[in-house]
């Protein structure tokens, strides 16, 4: 007699949401998605659409290590994918410098005086560079020198994170740009090398990517119909409002709200939830202990808005996007999203911009009438030369809370604290994604904490640790085995630490179980893990298993 497979609720139908939905719904299991959003599937992979025109809220490139991520990608959406090159530059003094730097390039467009000064400030980093380097300016500072390090760092940073970056940790750079100093900028214009394969790239170096011909949303309307096809439900406009686990039975009932106000009851063994911890803490049925509640309440994140122009396309600039580091102005990047993909403009004699503003839900740009963000993001784009008065078309406004977790003084010891938690009282709920984990990481990850999830929830016990699953996670191919390197790099910047953590990574031990994500690859894949604290190690570790704390952050 066949075991029923384990049956599954989805909070959330974003890349981590609609991964685990589509790999349990291939293995025949009951899947039931559960989206806030009445209209779209991808949560901040999603496309938006306004009179035709279709927007990318924040640029996502389909480029991974993970030769298991770039197949499942394939699997998804087939031939709709279009190569793109990668270009995105710096915008400062009305000049646009190449990114990532290239030495001659910013050198001479800074022109002689400048270039000198930046080459003195360079040297003298060389020369007696700042020991044991704990914040952002200077670790960047020992990379490119001080005077570079103001004019290419300093602005944008300050207006993405909201933070100083003499308060930003150390680490957060050295994952962020990881690989580059003015010295390697140097050397890849003497002797330009093509990296002998993808693992081997410098992710901020890397010169073409791949992109769904109509918008990331493209991606995960097509997982969403391949969860459907097999049965499952994929149900929009509902709003979770209640989640409990009947302690008799150890199944989940979850409670939502949709777009009518009608109440609505899904029963499951498992839920897999990518909304953000603080949401999640306010679902649950009875609540979390206090102690718990507060350190989920106190979980911050950084919103952004984009404010999508149509303008009349002059051809002014053909970057993916471009980076605002002019201190008199308020957006930080511009997308130009006909150069992701044409079709995502429909009119070929005009092109839409998006002009990207960081902020934090409730303050005064959040609270803004569109209107008024439409008008401000026209006068920025004429200030910065981008575009004249008389080519503005249109304007749409659309806001992302929650885009970026917010790793501040005490977020790992409140992540921690609800992690604990959900693994002793709450078996059956498992946290992927970004926001699910407070962890600022890129798509493929975030996928991947779900491919991990779900192979969980397949087996009836805990095989991974989807906590190990790191943005700068490397996949390496020996024969027939694949390891998964995890090392412990910082998701996002978080104020310094009075000591730095080592970078650790180890590779799972050989008698890893087998497990087939898909059936085109390699059924056995053995995965490097990394401890967090001694207490997530296993009851008997092995020497691979080494305390240190979980900071991963990268944009």
């Amino acid at each position: 007699m066949t075991t029923p497979k384990p049956s599954t609720i989805c909070i959330g139908a974003g890349p981590a949401g609609l991964t685990a939905a589509y790999h349990l719904s291939k293995a025949g299991a009951a899947v039931t998605v559960l989206e806030r959003d009445p209209v779209n599937v991808g949560g901040i992979s999603r496309t938006e659409s306004y009179k035709g025109f279709r927007f990318d809220i924040g640029g996502h490139r389909f480029f991974s290590k993970s030769r298991e991520v770039e197949a499942l990608w394939d699997e998804i959406l087939g031939d709709q994918f279009v190569n793109r090159p990668r270009k995105s530059r710096i915008f400062y003094q009305r000049k646009l410098f190449d990114y990532p730097l290239k030495a001659f390039d910013a050198l001479m467009k800074l022109g002689i005086v400048e270039s000198i000064l930046c080459m003195a400030s360079y040297g003298k980093a060389k020369l007696m560079p700042i020991a044991k380097p704990k914040s952002f300016q200077d670790w960047v500072t020992n990379q490119f020198g001080q005077r570079l390090f103001g004019i290419f760092f300093k602005t944008y940073t300050e207006k993405v994170w909201g933070m100083k970056c003499t308060e930003i940790s150390a680490d957060w750079a050295a994952q962020r740009i990881k690989g580059l100093s003015l010295g390697t900028a140097v050397m890849n214009a003497l002797f330009p090398r093509k990296p002998k394969s993808k693992e081997a790239t410098i992710k901020t170096l890397i010169d073409s990517f791949r992109y769904p011909r109509l918008g990331p949303g493209q991606m995960w309307e097509a997982a969403a119909a391949h969860v459907e096809r097999h049965g499952n439900h994929v149900h929009r406009g509902h709003d979770v409002v209640g989640l409990s686990r009947d302690a008799g039975t150890g199944r989940w009932t979850v409670t939502t709200q949709d777009t009518a106000g009608a109440k609505h009851s899904y029963d499951a063994d498992n839920v897999v939830s990518s909304a953000a911890i603080a949401d999640l803490a306010e679902y649950l049925r009875p609540a979390p202990p206090p102690e718990v509640l507060k350190a989920a309440r106190a979980l911050r994140y950084r919103d952004f808005i984009t404010v999508a122009l149509v303008v009349k396309d002059k051809g002014r600039f053909d970057d993916n996007w471009i980076y605002i580091h002019e201190p008199g102005v308020k957006v930080g990047r511009i997308q130009n999203f006909k150069s992701w993909s044409p079709d995502l403009v429909p009119d070929p004699t005009l092109n839409c911009y998006g002009l990207e503003y960081f902020c934090f839900e409730g303050d005064d740009l959040w609270t803004a009438k569109d209107e008024d963000l439409v008008a401000l993001a026209r006068k920025e784009l004429v200030h910065l030369g981008l575009a004249a008065d008389e080519d503005m078309v249109d304007g749409h406004v659309i806001r992302q809370p929650k885009a970026y977790p917010v790793y501040d003084d005490h977020y790992q010891a409140n992540v921690q604290a609800v992690r604990e938690w959900i693994e002793k009282d709450m078996p059956g709920l498992h946290l992927v994604g970004r926001n699910g984990m407070h962890k600022y990481n890129n798509q493929d990850h975030a996928m991947m904490t779900a491919l991990l999830a779900a192979e969980n929830i397949l087996a009836g016990h805990r095989k991974w640790d989807v906590w190990q699953v790191n943005q700068d996670a490397e996949y390496h191919e020996a024969g027939e085995d694949r390891s998964l390197a995890l090392d412990s790099g910082r998701l996002v910047p978080s104020r310094m630490a009075p000591a730095r953590p080592e970078d650790i990574s180890a590779t799972r031990r050989a008698d890893t179980p087998t497990w087939d994500p898909t059936a085109a690859r390699p059924a056995s894949r053995a995965a490097g893990r990394l401890s967090g604290r001694p207490r997530v190690c296993p009851a008997s570790p092995g020497p691979w298993c080494r305390p240190a704390p979980l900071w991963p952050w990268s944009r």
